[in-house]
């Protein structure tokens, strides 16, 4: 059954996956963001965690990045053809962290260890 959903999912695979992959990176690339600037340190703590363990410029850049959306979306315009064209939507800097954090907090509740901090959604 993992098969058969992966072989759904995949891309490379299915044609409905590759139209979506492809509708999704056109509309970041229209913003001049990457997919995983989409992910919100609010709602789960783990990326909250995962930014807060990234280097400075990385997440200064992020930052940057959700300010000029937000600025393009509030003006209705788009970035300029040449920018769009320099844009890598799929070029991830945060899952490598979020993967790290998430199997350190898997393994803290596997020993029954208390957390580093208390973690709570503010």
């Amino acid at each position: 059954m993992a098969s058969f959903l992966q072989n759904l999912l995949d891309p490379k695979k299915n044609f409905l996956a590759a139209m979506h992959c492809k509708a999704v990176t056109e509309r970041l690339r229209r913003y001049g963001l990457r997919y995983d600037d989409l992910y919100d340190p609010y709602y789960d703590l783990d990326i909250k965690e995962a930014l807060n363990r990234l280097p400075r410029e990385v997440v200064d850049a992020r930052n940057q990045r959700l300010k000029r959306a937000l600025d393009l979306s509030l003006k209705h315009k788009y970035l300029s053809e040449d920018l769009q064209k320099l844009q890598t939507p799929f070029r991830s800097y945060l899952q490598d962290m979020l993967a790290l954090v998430k199997r350190e907090r898997a393994e803290r509740e596997a020993l029954g260890a208390l957390p580093l901090h208390q973690r709570q959604i503010p």
